[in-house]
Protein backbone atom coordinates (compact mmCIF):
# COMPACT_ATOMS: atom_id res chain seq x y z
CA UNK A 1 0.00 0.00 0.00
CA UNK A 2 1.39 3.39 -1.04
CA UNK A 3 2.79 5.75 1.62
CA UNK A 4 1.06 9.08 2.05
CA UNK A 5 2.71 12.49 2.06
CA UNK A 6 2.38 14.57 5.21
CA UNK A 7 1.95 18.32 4.83
CA UNK A 8 1.86 20.80 7.71
CA UNK A 9 -0.61 23.53 6.78
CA UNK A 10 1.07 26.94 6.63
CA UNK A 11 0.00 29.57 9.15
CA UNK A 12 0.99 33.21 9.55
CA UNK A 13 2.90 33.20 12.85
CA UNK A 14 1.99 36.84 13.53
CA UNK A 15 -1.69 35.92 13.33
CA UNK A 16 -1.12 32.91 15.62
CA UNK A 17 0.67 35.11 18.16
CA UNK A 18 -2.05 37.78 18.02
CA UNK A 19 -4.77 35.17 18.58
CA UNK A 20 -2.84 33.75 21.55
CA UNK A 21 -2.74 37.22 23.12
CA UNK A 22 -6.40 37.99 22.35
CA UNK A 23 -8.01 34.64 23.16
CA UNK A 24 -5.62 33.18 25.76
CA UNK A 25 -6.18 29.64 24.60
CA UNK A 26 -3.71 26.89 23.68
CA UNK A 27 -1.31 27.97 20.88
CA UNK A 28 -2.25 24.89 18.84
CA UNK A 29 -5.88 26.06 18.83
CA UNK A 30 -4.75 29.51 17.65
CA UNK A 31 -2.87 27.81 14.81
CA UNK A 32 -6.04 25.87 13.90
CA UNK A 33 -7.90 29.17 13.64
CA UNK A 34 -5.17 30.86 11.60
CA UNK A 35 -5.03 28.11 8.97
CA UNK A 36 -8.81 28.50 8.60
CA UNK A 37 -8.46 32.21 7.87
CA UNK A 38 -9.61 33.28 11.34
CA UNK A 39 -6.99 35.87 12.26
CA UNK A 40 -8.31 38.20 14.98
CA UNK A 41 -10.64 38.37 17.97
CA UNK A 42 -13.87 39.40 16.20
CA UNK A 43 -13.58 36.79 13.45
CA UNK A 44 -12.82 34.17 16.13
CA UNK A 45 -15.92 35.23 18.05
CA UNK A 46 -18.03 34.87 14.88
CA UNK A 47 -16.42 31.50 14.16
CA UNK A 48 -17.11 30.02 17.59
CA UNK A 49 -20.52 31.66 18.01
CA UNK A 50 -22.29 31.64 14.61
CA UNK A 51 -25.39 33.85 14.55
CA UNK A 52 -28.34 33.76 12.17
CA UNK A 53 -27.91 37.54 11.96
CA UNK A 54 -24.69 36.84 10.01
CA UNK A 55 -26.75 35.58 7.06
CA UNK A 56 -26.73 37.97 4.11
CA UNK A 57 -29.78 39.82 2.81
CA UNK A 58 -31.22 37.51 0.10
CA UNK A 59 -32.05 40.54 -2.06
CA UNK A 60 -28.31 41.08 -2.57
CA UNK A 61 -28.43 38.11 -4.96
CA UNK A 62 -28.79 39.07 -8.61
CA UNK A 63 -32.29 38.28 -9.88
CA UNK A 64 -33.92 37.92 -6.44
CA UNK A 65 -36.24 40.93 -6.70
CA UNK A 66 -37.41 39.86 -10.17
CA UNK A 67 -37.88 36.26 -8.96
CA UNK A 68 -39.93 37.22 -5.91
CA UNK A 69 -42.13 39.52 -7.98
CA UNK A 70 -42.77 36.78 -10.59
CA UNK A 71 -43.73 34.20 -7.95
CA UNK A 72 -45.98 36.74 -6.21
CA UNK A 73 -47.63 37.51 -9.54
CA UNK A 74 -48.18 33.79 -10.22
CA UNK A 75 -49.88 33.43 -6.85
CA UNK A 76 -52.03 36.52 -7.39
CA UNK A 77 -53.22 35.20 -10.77
CA UNK A 78 -53.59 31.61 -9.55
CA UNK A 79 -51.12 30.20 -12.04
CA UNK A 80 -49.99 26.61 -11.88
CA UNK A 81 -46.47 26.34 -10.44
CA UNK A 82 -44.09 23.40 -10.83
CA UNK A 83 -41.06 23.05 -8.51
CA UNK A 84 -38.43 21.04 -10.38
CA UNK A 85 -35.24 19.55 -8.90
CA UNK A 86 -32.41 17.06 -9.27
CA UNK A 87 -32.61 13.50 -7.91
CA UNK A 88 -29.78 13.68 -5.34
CA UNK A 89 -29.87 14.84 -1.69
CA UNK A 90 -29.29 18.49 -2.59
CA UNK A 91 -31.97 18.45 -5.27
CA UNK A 92 -34.63 16.61 -3.27
CA UNK A 93 -34.13 18.69 -0.12
CA UNK A 94 -34.26 21.87 -2.28
CA UNK A 95 -37.57 20.84 -3.80
CA UNK A 96 -39.00 19.81 -0.43
CA UNK A 97 -38.09 23.17 1.15
CA UNK A 98 -39.44 25.41 -1.63
CA UNK A 99 -42.51 23.26 -2.35
CA UNK A 100 -43.47 22.99 1.35
CA UNK A 101 -43.06 26.73 1.90
CA UNK A 102 -45.15 27.68 -1.14
CA UNK A 103 -47.81 25.08 -0.33
CA UNK A 104 -48.32 26.69 3.09
CA UNK A 105 -49.06 30.12 1.56
CA UNK A 106 -50.66 29.29 -1.79
CA UNK A 107 -53.98 27.52 -2.20
CA UNK A 108 -53.62 27.21 -5.97
CA UNK A 109 -52.17 24.38 -8.04
CA UNK A 110 -48.57 23.57 -7.13
CA UNK A 111 -46.66 20.35 -7.80
CA UNK A 112 -43.10 19.07 -7.86
CA UNK A 113 -41.15 17.11 -10.44
CA UNK A 114 -37.99 15.02 -10.06
CA UNK A 115 -36.53 13.54 -13.29
CA UNK A 116 -35.96 9.79 -13.31
CA UNK A 117 -32.22 9.10 -13.26
CA UNK A 118 -32.41 6.36 -15.92
CA UNK A 119 -35.24 7.48 -18.19
CA UNK A 120 -34.46 11.21 -18.21
CA UNK A 121 -31.00 11.75 -16.74
CA UNK A 122 -29.63 14.73 -14.85
CA UNK A 123 -31.16 18.20 -14.93
CA UNK A 124 -34.12 19.61 -16.81
CA UNK A 125 -35.70 17.07 -19.16
CA UNK A 126 -37.95 17.52 -22.19
CA UNK A 127 -40.33 15.02 -20.59
CA UNK A 128 -40.68 17.25 -17.53
CA UNK A 129 -41.33 20.34 -19.65
CA UNK A 130 -43.88 18.49 -21.78
CA UNK A 131 -45.70 17.29 -18.66
CA UNK A 132 -45.79 20.84 -17.31
CA UNK A 133 -47.17 22.15 -20.60
CA UNK A 134 -49.77 19.38 -20.94
CA UNK A 135 -51.10 20.21 -17.47
CA UNK A 136 -51.23 23.96 -17.92
CA UNK A 137 -48.26 25.00 -15.78
CA UNK A 138 -47.00 28.48 -16.61
CA UNK A 139 -44.19 28.83 -14.05
CA UNK A 140 -41.37 26.36 -13.39
CA UNK A 141 -38.87 26.90 -10.57
CA UNK A 142 -35.75 24.73 -11.04
CA UNK A 143 -33.52 23.90 -8.07
CA UNK A 144 -29.97 22.50 -8.13
CA UNK A 145 -30.12 22.35 -11.94
CA UNK A 146 -30.88 24.41 -15.03
CA UNK A 147 -27.88 26.72 -15.37
CA UNK A 148 -26.62 24.79 -18.42
CA UNK A 149 -30.02 23.94 -19.95
CA UNK A 150 -30.02 26.65 -22.62
CA UNK A 151 -31.95 24.77 -25.33
CA UNK A 152 -34.49 23.14 -23.01
CA UNK A 153 -35.30 26.39 -21.22
CA UNK A 154 -35.70 28.06 -24.60
CA UNK A 155 -38.12 25.24 -25.47
CA UNK A 156 -40.08 25.76 -22.22
CA UNK A 157 -40.32 29.52 -22.81
CA UNK A 158 -41.59 28.84 -26.36
CA UNK A 159 -44.46 26.85 -24.79
CA UNK A 160 -45.42 29.78 -22.57
CA UNK A 161 -43.70 28.45 -19.43
CA UNK A 162 -41.60 30.98 -17.53
CA UNK A 163 -38.57 29.31 -15.94
CA UNK A 164 -36.82 30.57 -12.80
CA UNK A 165 -33.41 28.90 -12.41
CA UNK A 166 -32.01 28.44 -8.87
CA UNK A 167 -28.67 26.69 -9.26
CA UNK A 168 -25.23 26.69 -7.63
CA UNK A 169 -23.24 24.99 -10.40
CA UNK A 170 -20.70 27.01 -12.38
CA UNK A 171 -22.41 28.76 -15.33
CA UNK A 172 -21.07 28.64 -18.88
CA UNK A 173 -20.43 31.84 -20.81
CA UNK A 174 -23.89 31.48 -22.41
CA UNK A 175 -26.69 31.60 -19.83
CA UNK A 176 -30.10 30.01 -20.38
CA UNK A 177 -32.92 32.36 -21.50
CA UNK A 178 -34.74 31.99 -18.17
CA UNK A 179 -37.17 34.55 -16.76
CA UNK A 180 -34.66 35.01 -13.91
CA UNK A 181 -31.61 33.25 -12.51
CA UNK A 182 -30.47 32.88 -8.89
CA UNK A 183 -26.85 31.75 -8.92
CA UNK A 184 -24.18 33.67 -6.98
CA UNK A 185 -21.51 32.20 -9.28
CA UNK A 186 -22.70 34.40 -12.15
CA UNK A 187 -19.80 36.72 -12.96
CA UNK A 188 -21.91 39.85 -12.43
CA UNK A 189 -23.63 38.68 -9.23
CA UNK A 190 -22.29 40.65 -6.25
CA UNK A 191 -23.80 38.37 -3.58
CA UNK A 192 -21.10 38.13 -0.85
CA UNK A 193 -21.06 34.33 -0.50
CA UNK A 194 -20.57 32.13 -3.57
CA UNK A 195 -20.58 28.57 -2.19
CA UNK A 196 -24.19 27.90 -1.14
CA UNK A 197 -25.63 24.45 -1.83
CA UNK A 198 -28.60 24.16 -4.19
CA UNK A 199 -30.87 23.88 -1.16
CA UNK A 200 -29.07 26.90 0.32
CA UNK A 201 -30.18 28.95 -2.67
CA UNK A 202 -33.71 27.60 -2.27
CA UNK A 203 -33.54 28.70 1.37
CA UNK A 204 -32.47 32.21 0.34
CA UNK A 205 -35.44 32.29 -2.05
CA UNK A 206 -38.01 31.43 0.63
CA UNK A 207 -36.30 33.89 3.01
CA UNK A 208 -36.81 36.64 0.41
CA UNK A 209 -40.42 35.56 -0.16
CA UNK A 210 -41.06 35.59 3.60
CA UNK A 211 -39.74 39.17 3.86
CA UNK A 212 -41.77 40.28 0.85
CA UNK A 213 -44.94 38.71 2.28
CA UNK A 214 -44.24 39.79 5.91
CA UNK A 215 -43.98 36.22 7.17
CA UNK A 216 -42.09 35.57 10.43
CA UNK A 217 -38.53 34.28 9.97
CA UNK A 218 -39.29 31.32 12.24
CA UNK A 219 -41.45 29.92 9.41
CA UNK A 220 -38.30 29.83 7.27
CA UNK A 221 -35.92 28.52 9.94
CA UNK A 222 -38.06 25.40 10.37
CA UNK A 223 -36.39 24.03 7.21
CA UNK A 224 -32.81 24.37 8.48
CA UNK A 225 -32.48 20.62 9.17
CA UNK A 226 -33.00 19.94 5.46
CA UNK A 227 -30.62 22.75 4.49
CA UNK A 228 -27.92 21.27 6.77
CA UNK A 229 -28.51 17.84 5.22
CA UNK A 230 -27.91 19.29 1.75
CA UNK A 231 -24.75 21.12 2.86
CA UNK A 232 -23.35 17.93 4.38
CA UNK A 233 -24.25 15.63 1.49
CA UNK A 234 -23.17 17.97 -1.32
CA UNK A 235 -19.75 18.52 0.32
CA UNK A 236 -19.74 22.30 -0.13
CA UNK A 237 -17.28 24.47 1.87
CA UNK A 238 -18.05 24.66 5.59
CA UNK A 239 -17.42 28.38 5.94
CA UNK A 240 -19.34 31.65 5.64
CA UNK A 241 -23.10 31.23 5.36
CA UNK A 242 -22.82 27.45 5.00
CA UNK A 243 -21.25 27.23 8.46
CA UNK A 244 -24.05 29.32 9.99
CA UNK A 245 -26.78 27.33 8.21
CA UNK A 246 -25.17 23.99 9.11
CA UNK A 247 -24.63 25.04 12.75
CA UNK A 248 -28.29 25.91 13.27
CA UNK A 249 -29.46 23.06 11.05
CA UNK A 250 -27.65 20.51 13.24
CA UNK A 251 -29.10 22.24 16.30
CA UNK A 252 -32.58 21.73 14.85
CA UNK A 253 -31.81 18.12 13.88
CA UNK A 254 -30.99 17.36 17.52
CA UNK A 255 -33.50 19.57 19.32
CA UNK A 256 -36.55 19.71 17.07
CA UNK A 257 -36.10 17.50 13.99
CA UNK A 258 -38.70 17.04 11.31
CA UNK A 259 -40.42 13.67 11.59
CA UNK A 260 -38.74 12.51 8.39
CA UNK A 261 -35.20 13.17 9.68
CA UNK A 262 -36.08 11.63 13.05
CA UNK A 263 -37.36 8.46 11.34
CA UNK A 264 -34.28 8.13 9.12
CA UNK A 265 -32.10 8.53 12.24
CA UNK A 266 -33.97 5.68 13.95
CA UNK A 267 -33.59 3.45 10.88
CA UNK A 268 -29.86 4.18 10.97
CA UNK A 269 -29.75 2.89 14.58
CA UNK A 270 -28.26 6.15 15.86
CA UNK A 271 -29.26 6.80 19.47
CA UNK A 272 -27.12 9.85 20.21
CA UNK A 273 -26.95 13.40 18.94
CA UNK A 274 -26.29 13.61 15.22
CA UNK A 275 -23.26 15.40 13.80
CA UNK A 276 -22.58 16.67 10.28
CA UNK A 277 -20.73 13.41 9.72
CA UNK A 278 -23.93 11.52 10.52
CA UNK A 279 -25.84 13.58 7.96
CA UNK A 280 -23.20 12.54 5.41
CA UNK A 281 -23.04 8.83 6.31
CA UNK A 282 -26.42 8.02 7.88
CA UNK A 283 -29.09 10.35 6.49
CA UNK A 284 -27.57 11.24 3.09
CA UNK A 285 -27.13 7.69 1.71
CA UNK A 286 -30.71 6.75 2.55
CA UNK A 287 -32.06 9.84 0.79
CA UNK A 288 -29.75 9.34 -2.19
CA UNK A 289 -30.66 5.66 -2.46
CA UNK A 290 -34.17 6.51 -3.68
CA UNK A 291 -32.83 8.11 -6.86
CA UNK A 292 -29.96 5.65 -7.24
CA UNK A 293 -32.06 2.48 -7.09
CA UNK A 294 -35.59 3.56 -7.99
CA UNK A 295 -37.39 6.92 -8.05
CA UNK A 296 -36.22 10.00 -6.11
CA UNK A 297 -39.80 11.29 -5.80
CA UNK A 298 -40.00 9.10 -2.68
CA UNK A 299 -37.38 11.25 -0.98
CA UNK A 300 -39.34 14.45 -1.59
CA UNK A 301 -42.58 12.77 -0.54
CA UNK A 302 -40.90 11.73 2.71
CA UNK A 303 -39.78 15.30 3.48
CA UNK A 304 -43.13 16.94 2.68
CA UNK A 305 -45.35 14.30 4.31
CA UNK A 306 -47.04 15.07 7.64
CA UNK A 307 -48.74 11.75 8.37
CA UNK A 308 -46.66 9.60 10.74
CA UNK A 309 -47.60 6.21 9.25
CA UNK A 310 -46.86 7.37 5.69
CA UNK A 311 -43.51 8.77 6.82
CA UNK A 312 -42.65 5.39 8.36
CA UNK A 313 -43.63 3.63 5.14
CA UNK A 314 -41.61 5.97 2.89
CA UNK A 315 -38.57 5.88 5.18
CA UNK A 316 -38.68 2.06 5.16
CA UNK A 317 -38.68 2.12 1.35
CA UNK A 318 -35.57 4.34 1.39
CA UNK A 319 -33.95 1.97 3.90
CA UNK A 320 -34.64 -0.96 1.57
CA UNK A 321 -33.25 0.96 -1.42
CA UNK A 322 -30.10 1.71 0.56
CA UNK A 323 -29.60 -1.97 1.44
CA UNK A 324 -29.89 -2.86 -2.25
CA UNK A 325 -27.50 -0.03 -3.14
CA UNK A 326 -24.82 -1.36 -0.78
CA UNK A 327 -24.86 -4.80 -2.38
CA UNK A 328 -24.75 -3.47 -5.95
CA UNK A 329 -22.01 -0.99 -5.04
CA UNK A 330 -19.87 -3.74 -3.46
CA UNK A 331 -20.23 -6.10 -6.44
CA UNK A 332 -19.40 -3.46 -9.06
CA UNK A 333 -16.41 -2.20 -7.06
CA UNK A 334 -14.96 -5.72 -6.94
CA UNK A 335 -15.55 -6.13 -10.68
CA UNK A 336 -13.96 -2.75 -11.46
CA UNK A 337 -10.87 -3.48 -9.34
CA UNK A 338 -10.42 -6.80 -11.15
CA UNK A 339 -10.51 -4.98 -14.51
CA UNK A 340 -7.70 -2.63 -13.43
CA UNK A 341 -5.59 -5.32 -11.78
CA UNK A 342 -5.85 -7.53 -14.88
CA UNK A 343 -4.47 -4.85 -17.20
CA UNK A 344 -0.80 -3.85 -16.76
CA UNK A 345 -1.25 -0.73 -18.93
CA UNK A 346 -4.22 0.47 -16.87
CA UNK A 347 -2.38 -0.09 -13.59
CA UNK A 348 0.35 2.35 -14.75
CA UNK A 349 -2.00 5.11 -15.93
CA UNK A 350 -2.46 8.47 -14.22
CA UNK A 351 -6.25 8.27 -14.60
CA UNK A 352 -8.91 5.58 -14.49
CA UNK A 353 -11.72 5.35 -17.04
CA UNK A 354 -13.79 2.17 -16.83
CA UNK A 355 -16.87 1.27 -18.86
CA UNK A 356 -19.29 -1.63 -18.70
CA UNK A 357 -22.73 -1.26 -20.20
CA UNK A 358 -24.45 -3.43 -17.58
CA UNK A 359 -23.24 -1.53 -14.52
CA UNK A 360 -25.93 0.13 -12.42
CA UNK A 361 -26.02 3.84 -13.19
CA UNK A 362 -27.08 4.73 -9.67
CA UNK A 363 -23.82 3.68 -8.02
CA UNK A 364 -21.09 4.59 -10.54
CA UNK A 365 -20.20 7.74 -8.57
CA UNK A 366 -19.79 5.74 -5.36
CA UNK A 367 -17.70 3.12 -7.20
CA UNK A 368 -15.46 5.88 -8.61
CA UNK A 369 -14.80 7.10 -5.06
CA UNK A 370 -14.03 3.56 -3.88
CA UNK A 371 -11.54 3.04 -6.72
CA UNK A 372 -9.66 6.17 -5.65
CA UNK A 373 -9.09 4.49 -2.27
CA UNK A 374 -7.12 1.80 -4.15
CA UNK A 375 -5.70 3.73 -7.12
CA UNK A 376 -5.30 7.34 -6.10
CA UNK A 377 -5.95 9.24 -9.33
CA UNK A 378 -8.78 11.02 -11.20
CA UNK A 379 -11.41 8.36 -11.89
CA UNK A 380 -14.43 8.00 -14.18
CA UNK A 381 -16.86 5.06 -14.17
CA UNK A 382 -19.24 4.72 -17.12
CA UNK A 383 -22.29 2.65 -17.94
CA UNK A 384 -24.90 2.56 -20.72
CA UNK A 385 -28.67 2.96 -20.93
CA UNK A 386 -31.04 3.89 -23.75
CA UNK A 387 -28.22 4.00 -26.28
CA UNK A 388 -26.23 6.59 -24.29
CA UNK A 389 -23.12 6.19 -22.17
CA UNK A 390 -23.15 8.15 -18.94
CA UNK A 391 -21.03 8.21 -15.86
CA UNK A 392 -19.56 9.94 -12.85
CA UNK A 393 -16.12 11.45 -12.29
CA UNK A 394 -14.33 11.82 -8.97
CA UNK A 395 -11.04 13.58 -8.37
CA UNK A 396 -8.09 13.63 -5.99
CA UNK A 397 -7.17 16.53 -3.74
CA UNK A 398 -6.03 19.58 -5.71
CA UNK A 399 -7.04 18.44 -9.21
CA UNK A 400 -9.96 20.13 -11.01
CA UNK A 401 -11.78 17.30 -12.76
CA UNK A 402 -14.42 19.64 -14.20
CA UNK A 403 -11.69 21.50 -16.11
CA UNK A 404 -10.24 18.18 -17.33
CA UNK A 405 -13.67 17.23 -18.72
CA UNK A 406 -13.92 20.66 -20.32
CA UNK A 407 -10.73 19.82 -22.24
CA UNK A 408 -12.53 16.72 -23.60
CA UNK A 409 -15.79 18.53 -24.37
CA UNK A 410 -15.65 17.80 -28.13
CA UNK A 411 -16.15 14.08 -27.30
CA UNK A 412 -18.99 14.65 -24.84
CA UNK A 413 -22.67 15.22 -25.45
CA UNK A 414 -23.17 16.80 -22.06
CA UNK A 415 -21.21 17.36 -18.85
CA UNK A 416 -21.36 19.35 -15.62
CA UNK A 417 -20.22 19.40 -12.04
CA UNK A 418 -17.70 20.79 -9.57
CA UNK A 419 -13.94 20.82 -8.89
CA UNK A 420 -13.97 17.31 -7.38
CA UNK A 421 -17.04 15.62 -8.86
CA UNK A 422 -18.78 15.70 -12.21
CA UNK A 423 -21.06 13.79 -14.56
CA UNK A 424 -21.10 13.33 -18.32
CA UNK A 425 -22.85 11.63 -21.25
CA UNK A 426 -21.45 10.56 -24.62
CA UNK A 427 -22.18 8.27 -27.56
CA UNK A 428 -20.93 4.68 -27.10
CA UNK A 429 -18.52 4.90 -30.04
CA UNK A 430 -16.72 7.78 -28.29
CA UNK A 431 -15.76 5.87 -25.12
CA UNK A 432 -12.34 4.57 -26.26
CA UNK A 433 -11.32 7.92 -27.72
CA UNK A 434 -12.56 9.73 -24.61
CA UNK A 435 -10.59 7.39 -22.34
CA UNK A 436 -7.38 8.13 -24.25
CA UNK A 437 -8.02 11.88 -24.38
CA UNK A 438 -8.82 12.06 -20.66
CA UNK A 439 -5.59 10.18 -19.82
CA UNK A 440 -3.67 12.59 -22.06
CA UNK A 441 -5.22 15.65 -20.37
CA UNK A 442 -4.56 14.31 -16.86
CA UNK A 443 -1.01 13.19 -17.68
CA UNK A 444 0.05 16.59 -18.97
CA UNK A 445 -1.66 18.67 -16.27
CA UNK A 446 -1.48 16.81 -12.95
CA UNK A 447 1.62 17.45 -10.79
CA UNK A 448 3.18 14.10 -9.70
CA UNK A 449 2.67 14.88 -6.00
CA UNK A 450 -1.12 15.03 -6.47
CA UNK A 451 -1.05 11.32 -7.30
CA UNK A 452 0.19 10.59 -3.77
CA UNK A 453 -2.50 10.75 -1.06
CA UNK A 454 -1.94 13.73 1.22
CA UNK A 455 -2.50 14.09 4.94
CA UNK A 456 -2.85 17.76 5.80
CA UNK A 457 -1.76 18.40 9.38
CA UNK A 458 -3.03 21.40 11.33
CA UNK A 459 -0.63 21.53 14.27
CA UNK A 460 2.06 19.72 16.24
CA UNK A 461 1.47 18.91 19.90
CA UNK A 462 2.84 16.63 22.64
CA UNK A 463 0.81 13.76 24.08
CA UNK A 464 0.79 15.56 27.45
CA UNK A 465 -1.23 18.36 25.83
CA UNK A 466 -4.15 16.08 24.94
CA UNK A 467 -6.46 17.10 27.77
CA UNK A 468 -10.17 17.73 28.19
CA UNK A 469 -10.03 21.56 27.99
CA UNK A 470 -8.23 21.32 24.63
CA UNK A 471 -10.79 18.83 23.32
CA UNK A 472 -13.72 20.92 24.56
CA UNK A 473 -12.59 23.81 22.36
CA UNK A 474 -11.89 21.51 19.38
CA UNK A 475 -15.54 20.43 19.60
CA UNK A 476 -16.51 24.09 19.14
CA UNK A 477 -14.84 24.00 15.71
CA UNK A 478 -17.80 21.91 14.54
CA UNK A 479 -19.56 21.54 12.18
CA UNK A 480 -16.70 20.07 10.18
CA UNK A 481 -16.49 19.95 6.40
CA UNK A 482 -14.40 21.21 3.47
CA UNK A 483 -12.27 24.27 4.50
CA UNK A 484 -12.94 23.30 8.14
CA UNK A 485 -12.05 19.62 8.38
CA UNK A 486 -11.68 17.87 11.71
CA UNK A 487 -8.23 18.99 12.98
CA UNK A 488 -5.34 16.59 12.37
CA UNK A 489 -2.37 16.72 14.77
CA UNK A 490 1.13 15.34 14.64
CA UNK A 491 3.12 14.09 17.60
CA UNK A 492 6.73 13.06 16.95
CA UNK A 493 8.87 10.48 18.72
CA UNK A 494 6.20 8.40 20.40
CA UNK A 495 6.68 4.78 21.51
CA UNK A 496 4.58 1.70 21.92
CA UNK A 497 3.81 1.33 25.64
CA UNK A 498 4.98 -2.00 27.12
CA UNK A 499 4.14 -3.92 23.94
CA UNK A 500 0.41 -3.23 24.35
CA UNK A 501 -0.11 -1.98 20.78
CA UNK A 502 -1.34 -4.77 18.49
CA UNK A 503 -3.25 -5.66 15.34
CA UNK A 504 -6.94 -6.37 15.95
CA UNK A 505 -9.41 -8.04 13.59
CA UNK A 506 -6.51 -8.70 11.21
CA UNK A 507 -6.46 -5.20 9.71
CA UNK A 508 -6.81 -2.48 12.37
CA UNK A 509 -4.09 -1.27 14.74
CA UNK A 510 -4.82 -0.75 18.45
CA UNK A 511 -2.47 1.85 19.89
CA UNK A 512 -1.25 2.25 23.45
CA UNK A 513 1.52 4.86 23.19
CA UNK A 514 3.60 7.25 25.29
CA UNK A 515 6.37 9.80 25.11
CA UNK A 516 9.34 9.96 27.47
CA UNK A 517 7.25 11.95 29.93
CA UNK A 518 5.33 8.77 30.62
CA UNK A 519 1.93 10.16 29.51
CA UNK A 520 0.04 7.22 27.99
CA UNK A 521 -2.89 7.44 25.58
CA UNK A 522 -4.99 4.84 23.74
CA UNK A 523 -6.03 4.98 20.13
CA UNK A 524 -7.17 3.11 17.06
CA UNK A 525 -5.87 3.17 13.49
CA UNK A 526 -8.41 1.70 11.11
CA UNK A 527 -6.86 -0.34 8.27
CA UNK A 528 -3.35 0.40 9.57
CA UNK A 529 -2.56 -3.20 10.54
CA UNK A 530 0.07 -3.36 7.78
CA UNK A 531 2.11 -0.72 9.65
CA UNK A 532 2.39 -2.70 12.88
CA UNK A 533 6.15 -3.22 12.33
CA UNK A 534 6.69 0.57 12.60
CA UNK A 535 4.74 0.79 15.87
CA UNK A 536 5.67 -2.43 17.64
CA UNK A 537 9.46 -2.58 17.14
CA UNK A 538 10.39 -0.49 20.20
CA UNK A 539 11.68 2.41 18.10
CA UNK A 540 10.23 5.94 18.02
CA UNK A 541 7.66 6.86 15.39
CA UNK A 542 5.62 9.90 14.35
CA UNK A 543 1.84 9.77 14.52
CA UNK A 544 -0.79 11.79 12.65
CA UNK A 545 -4.20 11.67 14.30
CA UNK A 546 -7.46 13.31 15.30
CA UNK A 547 -8.67 13.52 18.90
CA UNK A 548 -11.92 11.90 19.94
CA UNK A 549 -13.85 10.68 22.98
CA UNK A 550 -14.82 7.09 23.63
CA UNK A 551 -17.03 5.50 26.25
CA UNK A 552 -16.05 2.32 28.11
CA UNK A 553 -18.08 0.88 31.01
CA UNK A 554 -19.93 4.17 31.37
CA UNK A 555 -16.74 6.24 31.58
CA UNK A 556 -15.79 8.73 28.84
CA UNK A 557 -12.14 9.31 28.05
CA UNK A 558 -10.06 10.89 25.31
CA UNK A 559 -8.43 8.74 22.64
CA UNK A 560 -6.70 9.32 19.33
CA UNK A 561 -7.86 8.13 15.90
CA UNK A 562 -4.61 7.54 14.08
CA UNK A 563 -4.58 8.49 10.41
CA UNK A 564 -1.02 7.37 9.64
CA UNK A 565 2.35 6.55 11.21
CA UNK A 566 5.94 6.72 10.01
CA UNK A 567 9.33 5.99 11.53
CA UNK A 568 10.75 9.04 13.31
Amino acid sequence: MRDKRWTLKPANEKHVQQLCEDLRIHPALCRLLAVRGVTEYNSAKSFFRPQLAQLHDPFLMKGMKQTVERISEAIEWHERIMVYGDYDVDGTTSVAVVYSFLRDYYDGEISFYIPHRYREGYGISKQGIDQAHANGYTLMITLDCGIKSVELINYAQSLGIDVIVCDHHTPDSILPPAYSILNPKQTDCTYPYKELSGCGIGFKLITALARHWNIAEEKVFRYLDLVATSIAADIVPMDGENRVLAYYGIKKVNEDPSLSIKTLKELGNVNRELSISDLVFVIGPRVNAAGRMDDARKAVELFIETDDSKIQELASQLQSDNTDRKEVDRNITEEALALIQGDDVMVQRKSTVLFKETWHKGVVGIVASRLIDHYYRPTIVLTQANGKVSGSARSVSGFNIYEALHECRDLLENYGGHFYAAGMTMHPERVKEFSEKFEEVVSKSIPPELLIPEIEIDAEIKLTEIKQPLYNIIKQFEPFGPTNLRPVFITRNVYDYRGYSKVVKEQHLKFVVHQHSGHVIDGIGFFLGHKADIVCNGKPFDMAYTIDECEYNGVWKLQVKVVDVRAS
